[in-house]
Order: structure tokens, then C-alpha cells, then sequence
């Protein structure tokens, strides 16, 4: 049996593409005789970010953390986050002559510019700066895209490699009949964004687009009030919905419409096509990897055109693209990603 030590800044009981990173594989790491130690905020005396109050900060965590991998003696370190547990972890393991892998997930310089609201170059070259430093280090950073990959290594980030994610296609399977029965006042046809709901999101493109029938807001976050409020009348804010709930909820919606221009992959998007939804979205990192345009979905700078299109897509062609997203095989390349700590 393999020991493995996850290092992660997120964890339970937040609901974000981090999180489900981690969770999509861990079946698959104990089906391969994976004994998993998981570093995570709970462990810790935490404070609320400034900029994101639900993520939690933990204050002087690298003495706990260089306890648990003295005492796991791991045959694996895996980075999942850059902040103060994965910066501990990234140090014990330089410190001691350790070799990890990290993940570059969320696209954090580029989500910069929508809280400080202008673009200023210095900062975002000083953020791209602080991870090539924090990954280039690692044996390995693990992607989800070849757009990533492309990315990163033009700003110098080096031993870059792709592990797509995957989707539970068990699970998200469009049940029509039963979703009728419970959402029968949603007016057709249904324009659906799932999702947190932040402001680096872009969701409020999608409330903008002049569509017919209902436009559908599943999930929350910090933007959620303002939004709610602002489109009061024009759209439907349910919250959170996860599981069977969510899946009954999106099998009533004809298109998904995912505004979002910085998200390095789009979990939601795979899950969309495994429900039979097509994909309106713009051509950027994470909708280009996965759509193909007239097929599952239409990438066009234009939401309102693309979301319209999408009206007379297959939804058979859209389950067929996801069921190529698999956790098996996205947990496979994960371990042959692995190296040893020694």
C-alpha cells in the first residue's frame, strides 16, 4: 500500500472546483491501495480572507504540517494550493529534501483584475511571479487543460503536465419526467448558469442577455445578494443544490450558459453535457478543451447568439462528450503523475 499526503488551503465544507478535484479521485486512489492523509483548514485556527470571506486562512500551520509528514512518512506529496498550508508543506518538503507535485487550479491572477477592479500589470506580473516560484519548484505541476499547460509555460512555469478532470456520469443523468413534476412553473425554454456565484464568475453577462423564457441561477457565493436583487423579476436564484436535487433541477434546462472567462477548466460544464445540456460559453481556456463548437455547444463572444444556437443541439451528441470525462481516468493519470517522495 501507497501513502499519499494531500496538502490543500480548501476543503469541506466549501463547495468549489478545488474541492471536487480532490474528492473526484479519492474512490479511485483507495481502489488502488492509496492510503490518504488529507492536510486541510480544520486542522488549524483559521481567519476569514479579506477579499473572500468564505475561504478561511490558517495562521501558523508548518509546524503541525512538518508533524503529520514526519509522523505519515508518505510515499507521495501532492500541493493542491498556494496559500498558507500549501506554503508550509512546499517548505517542509524543500527543508527536508523532499520530492511533491503540485496543482495549479484556479487562475488567480487573472481573477485579480475583477477585485481590484482595473488591471494593473505590475500586480499581475508579481502574482504570476509568486507561483512560477511556488510551482517551478515541484517535480511536477498538474493541469486539467492543454490550454493551461500552454499558458503557464509561456510565463516560464516548467514540468507542466495535463490531467484532465472528470465527471460522475452515474449521477448527473437528465430525468425529465420527474423534473417536470417538480419544477412545472419554470417557463420555457430554460437558460441555466450553475455555479458559485462571484463576481470573477461574469454572470452578470448571462442576466444582461435579452432571452427567452427563464433564465435559472443554481448556487451561491459572495455576488449572490447583489445579483438577486439587482435582477430581481428577471431571474430565478435558487441556491445551492447539490446531488440528485441539483441533477433534477438542471434536467428541466435546455441550455447552460457559462459566462465565465477565467475558470481554467469548468467542472459545471462537463456536468451540463452529462445531463444532455448544451454549452453556450465564450472561446476561452476551459470551454475550448471541452466543447466542440456546433456540436455539444457554440463558443462565441456573442452569449446571447451562442445560448440561442444552442436550442437546436443534440442532447445526445452533449452526453457522448461527457461520458469521455471519466474520475477513473482522470484519477489514473494522477498517479502515474505521482513521484516519490525519495
Amino acid at each position: 500500500m501507497s501513502k499519499i499526503v494531500i496538502a490543500t488551503d480548501m476543503w469541506r465544507p466549501e463547495v468549489n472546483g478545488v474541492v471536487r478535484a480532490i474528492e473526484g479521485i479519492l474512490p479511485f486512489l483507495e481502489k488502488n491501495n492509496f492510503k490518504i492523509v488529507i492536510i486541510h483548514p480544520e486542522l488549524f485556527f483559521t481567519i476569514p480572507f479579506f477579499f473572500y470571506p468564505d475561504i478561511r486562512i490558517p495562521l501558523f500551520p508548518k509546524k503541525i504540517v512538518r508533524k503529520i509528514i514526519e509522523k505519515e512518512k508518505p510515499d507521495h506529496i501532492h500541493i493542491v494550493t498556494e496559500g498558507m498550508i500549501g506554503l508550509a508543506a512546499r517548505a517542509v518538503c524543500l527543508q527536508k529534501g523532499i520530492n511533491f507535485t503540485t496543482a495549479y487550479h484556479g487562475n488567480i491572477p487573472d481573477y485579480m483584475e475583477h477585485y481590484i477592479k482595473i488591471r494593473v500589470s505590475f500586480i499581475v506580473k508579481l502574482a504570476y511571479a509568486y507561483f512560477r516560484w511556488f510551482h517551478n519548484s515541484a517535480s511536477k505541476t498538474i493541469v486539467s487543460t492543454k490550454s493551461l499547460k500552454q499558458k503557464l509555460e509561456g510565463r516560464g512555469f516548467t514540468n507542466v503536465v495535463v490531467c484532465p478532470f472528470g465527471v460522475d456520469t452515474g449521477l448527473f443523468v437528465r430525468n425529465l419526467q420527474l423534473s417536470i413534476q417538480k419544477y412545472k412553473n419554470f417557463v420555457p425554454p430554460v437558460f441555466v448558469y450553475f455555479g458559485r456565484v462571484a463576481v470573477e464568475k461574469n454572470i452578470e453577462e448571462f442576466l444582461e442577455c435579452n432571452l427567452p423564457g427563464t433564465k435559472l441561477v443554481i448556487g451561491d457565493g459572495p455576488a449572490r445578494k447583489k445579483l438577486e436583487k439587482k435582477y430581481k423579476g428577471k431571474a430565478v436564484f435558487v441556491g445551492w443544490k447539490t446531488g440528485q436535487e441539483l441533477v433534477d433541477m438542471l434536467s428541466l434546462c435546455d441550455v447552460f450558459v457559462f459566462p465565465s472567462k477565467t475558470d481554467t477548466f469548468g467542472f459545471v460544464v462537463i456536468e451540463a453535457l452529462s445531463c444532455g445540456i448544451p454549452v453556450a460559453a465564450h472561446n476561452v481556456m476551459g470551454p475550448k478543451d471541452i466543447i466542440t463548437n456546433g456540436v455539444d455547444g457554440y463558443l462565441d463572444e456573442d452569449l446571447k447568439k451562442a445560448a440561442l444556437l444552442c436550442l437546436n443541439l443534440s442532447r445526445e451528441k452533449c452526453r457522448e462528450k461527457a461520458i469521455k470525462f471519466s474520475w477513473e481516468a482522470s484519477a489514473e493519470s494522477f498517479i502515474n503523475n505521482l513521484v516519490k517522495t525519495e
